[in-house]
């Protein structure tokens, strides 16, 4: 039986267990975790009836594929006996900067190895995985990786050199996202609105305006223009973003995401 492991028990572990879950790729018996110290481990395993696993031999028994998620610093003070405990298995990490040559050495072992990038919209099953392989995986591990990657959303293959672009892009968008509807929000208050009304003019905005440019399907410039009458109240709002640089901020945003994704490979 097609079985996973998370080593790790934190907001990456969790949105990813309860994609899997949620779409019905694994059932909570095939998944078993073991977080590090404090309540994250026991947390996850309540909520979502996954079996907590009290040794890397208990999470390891019996589990085909292992999720590796816990901090990214940890990686050099991993436990050694990872090497042997993953012989044969797939290793799958999460781990933001941690380039394959490192995770291969940690992981000698394993049948292979897969550097992913996921984000936390995979919880809900509208996430995107960006990945690389030491190896091209086997038809068998593809499988696997389609029912993991899958129900957390859009998957896509890169080469590892666009990992730390991809993981300030697509790993830490979400947050930016946030900040922005969180920015939203704040306007609205200062606008008059009550704070459940800010909200949901913030909220139901920024997904409006996202399922529409998925939908469809053309650039974000096309819809921008068709919300913006010259000299109208669109384009005043506009101009004061392009007078302050918005997409700079942007750029130099992803460019120090990038940077720290970087460092935490060295």
């Amino acid at each position: 039986m097609d079985t996973l492991a998370f080593l790790g028990a934190g907001s990456m572990a969790a949105a990813m267990v309860e994609g899997v879950i949620a779409k019905g790729a694994y059932l909570p018996a095939q998944i078993a975790c073991m977080g590090g110290k404090g309540l994250t481990g026991p947390a996850l395993a309540k909520r979502t009836g996954i079996r907590l696993a009290s040794s890397l031999d208990d999470l390891l028994s019996g589990s085909d594929t292992l999720v590796v998620a816990f901090k990214p610093q940890h990686l050099a003070s991993a436990d050694p006996r990872l090497a042997e405990l993953t012989a044969g298995r797939l290793v799958i990490s999460v781990l933001a900067g941690k380039k394959l040559d490192a995770l291969s050495r940690c992981f000698p072992k394993a049948r292979g190895v897969i550097r992913s990038m996921p984000n936390t919209p995979g919880q809900i099953g509208a996430g995107l995985t960006g990945w690389c392989a030491d190896k091209a995986p086997s038809p068998s591990d593809r499988v696997v990786l389609d029912k993991v990657f899958g129900a957390l959303g859009a998957s896509v293959e890169v080469p590892e050199a666009q990992m730390d672009a991809l993981t300030a892009i697509s790993g830490a968008g979400p947050a930016y996202l946030f900040e922005f509807a969180a920015a939203l929000r704040d306007a609205g208050l200062s606008q008059g609105f009550d704070p459940k009304t800010a909200k949901l003019l913030a909220v139901e905005t920024v997904l409006g305006a996202a399922r529409l440019l998925a939908r469809r399907d053309v650039d974000p410039e096309i819809l921008r223009a068709e919300v913006t009458s010259p000299n109208g109240v669109t384009a005043a709002g506009l101009r004061r973003m392009a007078d302050r640089d918005f997409r700079g901020i942007v750029k130099e945003t992803v460019a120090a995401a990038r940077a720290r994704s970087e460092e935490l490979s060295a």
